[in-house]
This record gives structure tokens, C-alpha cells and sequence, in this order.
């Protein structure tokens, strides 16, 4: 059972501790996936507690056509491309944004716990955003295909297309890095 689900139908029920069990299950992953939208991650937090903020008052329909956590990350998606859209901002993407500073520095790095983790991470930088798009809700927020479609409004032959695409490109970032990694 999804423990995203639960919660929300604790909370739905009138039990509070659920809405905080959401938080502290999603915000943090919820905080990076839409900082791969608006590249500022002051702006994704706050995106963020919109989405949160939404769940909590609006009490949104959870109709478990997917995953809780894809749910929740098509609200964030939907979210950050309305905040580019208010403010007329383009989505920039990543190969295109100035370097920042090294990825040792960068506030998420402690969400990244194993050496594969933060290798990809690395390369994820230089890649096109569709391809960080699909790996990062692959690889470290571990969804499925079929529920990356349902986050990124493509079909699931479109994602795996996608997915394979975006693999190619990261062992290749990872090999002009000197990395090799056999099981990308």
C-alpha cells in the first residue's frame, strides 16, 4: 500500500499527523524535482509549500489512478509550469544555465546517498532537460515508466524512448568525466 495514500486518507479523515507525514515523506524530493523546473532552489521550496499548502486546504481528489507520489509530483509539475508562465519566465534548460557552484556545494547533495547517486547527479547538469527530467524522477525518485508518463504528459513508449535517449547521454557525461558505470 502507498504510504502517500494512507496518509492523505488519514488526513481526509480529520488526523493532521497525516498531512505531516506527507511533508516529511515528499517535501524534500518534491523541493528538487521542481528545482529542475525553475533552477533556484528558494523558488522550488516555496512551489513546494504551494503544493503542500493546496493539499492541506483544497483537500484535492486523490482518485489512485497512480502512485500517491506521482500524484503529488504532476501538482508540483503543474505548479512550477504555472509559476514560469505567471512570471513569463522561459524554462531555461540546464545545459544552457551558467555553472553553478561545484556540486559538492549544491543544497541537495545530502540527498544523494550512494556514489551511483551522486555520479549521475553530476552529469545531470549537461544534459538536455527532458533527459534530467526522466532520469531524476527514475533514478532518484524511483518511479516507473507508466508513472513518469502520467508526471511528464507523455506516453509510456515516449518515456522509455526517453529514458534509453537519456541514458545514452549520461554514460557518455559520465565516461568524458572518467566515470564508468556499468548498470546505467
Amino acid at each position: 500500500m502507498d504510504n502517500g495514500a494512507s496518509s492523505y486518507r488519514r488526513f481526509l479523515a480529520g488526523d493532521d499527523e497525516g498531512l505531516a507525514d506527507i511533508i516529511r515523506t515528499y517535501r524534500d524530493g518534491l523541493i528538487f524535482y521542481l528545482n529542475g523546473f525553475v533552477n533556484d532552489i528558494h523558488t522550488a521550496e516555496d512551489l513546494a509549500e504551494d503544493v503542500l499548502v493546496k493539499l492541506a486546504v483544497k483537500k484535492p481528489a486523490f482518485r489512485e489512478k497512480s502512485s500517491f507520489k506521482t500524484w503529488l509530483y504532476t501538482i508540483g509539475r503543474n505548479e512550477a509550469c504555472t509559476y514560469l508562465r505567471r512570471h513569463k519566465i522561459t524554462y531555461v534548460p540546464l545545459e544552457e544555465v551558467p555553472a553553478q557552484a561545484a556540486v559538492g556545494d549544491a543544497p541537495e547533495i545530502g540527498y544523494f546517498r550512494n556514489e551511483k547517486s551522486r555520479a549521475l547527479h553530476m552529469c545531470l547538469a549537461g544534459l538536455k532537460s527532458e533527459y534530467h527530467q526522466v532520469l531524476w524522477l527514475y533514478y532518484f525518485d524511483e518511479l516507473p515508466a507508466k508513472e513518469i508518463a502520467v508526471v511528464m504528459k507523455k506516453s509510456v513508449h515516449n518515456v522509455e524512448t526517453l529514458l534509453y535517449r537519456a541514458r545514452k547521454a549520461a554514460r557518455s557525461a559520465l565516461e568524458a568525466e572518467g566515470l564508468n558505470d556499468e548498470n546505467l
